[in-house]
């Protein structure tokens, strides 16, 4: 064991928390110019990617609730923000530029969700969390990019409203696989549950308590 991990399990870290039903489907920011190591990509995100077309397809054939989000702001940039401020290249991403499309192999279907942001979280200041809250969304499974960036917001705040993160890891990706992992070991230890993609269809599937998962 690692001296931080055990130092966090010395205070009280990282207890265990079990995936609950109902389930639902966060995919977070999987669009072109984040697929693009000359834009926004690079690292692990691009076999991100590929992972989550596998959990996609489960999801859909459970009928669980699928939100997808985008970062889009106007095309004259009034609604440019503190984000921006920080990273101003975003402001290329409009509703109409390919950059900001959700990449081919994820596109959302009818009576699937797609939520415009402007900031890292999914959750702010978007409709995110009353859409998974009346679809009775217990346990969130999250894949999408950056998991240093947009991925750890919307978990963070995913957390605050009351649903259970459950962090895929194998369908998180990003540029850095530094902060990548340094982010993983972090959520798992405050916020959200991880797992693979396989693990993670096992311990959700229709007969998992059944089975006793």
């Amino acid at each position: 064991m690692r001296s931080d991990e055990a130092t966090y399990r010395n205070q009280g870290f990282g207890a265990r928390m079990e995936p609950k039903p109902p389930y639902g489907l966060l995919i977070v920011d999987f669009v072109n110019g984040f697929a693009d190591p000359g834009s926004f990509g690079g690292g692990n995100i691009g076999t991100a990617i590929e992972t989550t077309r596998t959990l996609l397809a489960q999801a859909r054939a459970r009928q669980w609730p699928v939100a997808h989000t985008r970062i889009v702001y106007q095309d004259d940039g009034a609604d440019g923000n503190i984000f921006t401020l920080k990273v101003p290249t975003l402001l290329a991403l409009h509703e109409d530029s390919p950059g900001s499309q959700i990449v081919p192999q994820l596109q959302p279907v009818a009576g699937e969700l797609v939520v415009r942001k402007t900031n890292p979280s999914g959750f702010f200041g978007t409709p995110l969390a009353s859409w998974l809250a009346s679809r009775g969304v217990q346990t969130l499974l999250v894949a999408g990019c950056t998991t240093s960036g947009c991925v750890r917001a919307s978990v963070v705040d995913a957390m605050c409203h009351g649903f259970r993160p459950l962090v895929v890891t194998d369908c998180v990706g990003d540029r850095s696989l530094q902060a990548h992992d340094a982010n993983l070991f972090d959520m798992d230890q405050k916020y959200a549950t991880l797992m693979t993609c396989d693990a993670a269809l096992e311990a959700t599937a229709p007969d998992a308590r059944a089975l006793g998962a």
